[in-house]
């Protein structure tokens, strides 16, 4: 079941989404250039490493350098593949030209950045001896959906559905997608927990994390006359 457009017109290009993207996308290219060697470096000096700030010691013994939190921003433009690559920029643009055309695009890249910091840090907080580097943007997409969902909660998303070699297509509320989606992470994180190591390839708490703080980021964020957010 994957989402491939919803129902919500926009009115504005969305320059800041498509930007964003841009970025991504040049970084990720350019990631394909390096040697294997060269890139695994990059992803553990740029990647969130949660040890590197709670083992200071072990740290400055593998050669981190000191004093620097980059890392909570840099790992949102580092991805580890195409299939994470594709995937997360598609849901940015799906759901994050909406949130922009309501925002502004300076108001939504600043939200982009404040979930995406939000969600490493919850992921920090939870996995404080994890030495496995953290890439993506899915924390600060994950902040968008929870936005979208508080803009546009009566939206309608059209889902496909390969059934053998046949495409099925079918609308299902954002609402029920959003919350489907938000529980699917926080079972997955507990799941994690609960098994040693079981989940330190996805970063799920860093998706519940993004999530929250996007859903309470909405209306402080929101600029216009009356905010974007739809009357109570």
């Amino acid at each position: 079941m994957f989402p491939i457009k919803d129902t919500v017109p926009r009115t504005h290009f969305p320059v800041m989404t498509v930007t964003i993207i841009g970025v991504n996308v040049l970084v990720f290219l350019l990631e394909l250039t390096l040697p294997e060697g060269v890139l695994n470096d990059v992803i553990y000096l740029f990647g969130l490493v949660p040890a590197r700030y709670s083992h200071p010691a072990w740290a400055e013994f593998v050669g981190y350098p000191l004093d620097t939190y980059w890392p909570f921003i840099t790992n949102l433009f580092l991805h580890g593949g195409w299939l994470h690559i594709i995937a997360n920029m598609w849901f940015l643009y799906l759901f994050g030209d909406n949130v922009e055309d309501r925002m502004g695009p300076f108001r939504f890249l600043f939200f982009f950045l404040l979930a995406g910091v939000a969600a490493n840090l919850v992921h920090f907080v939870v996995n404080r001896d994890s030495t496995m580097p953290v890439i993506g943007a899915s924390g600060a997409i994950a902040g968008v959906m929870a936005a979208y969902l508080r803009i546009f909660p009566r939206a309608r998303i059209i889902m496909l559905v390969p059934v053998l070699i046949f495409p099925l297509f079918f609308e299902v509320p954002a609402l029920f997608f959003m919350l489907f989606w938000f529980f699917l992470q926080l079972i997955s994180g507990a799941s994690a927990l609960a098994v040693a190591h079981s989940g330190e390839g996805i970063a799920w708490w860093a998706h519940v994390g993004g999530f929250i703080v996007g859903f309470f980021l909405v209306r402080p964020l929101c600029g216009g006359k009356g905010g974007c957010l739809p009357p109570a």
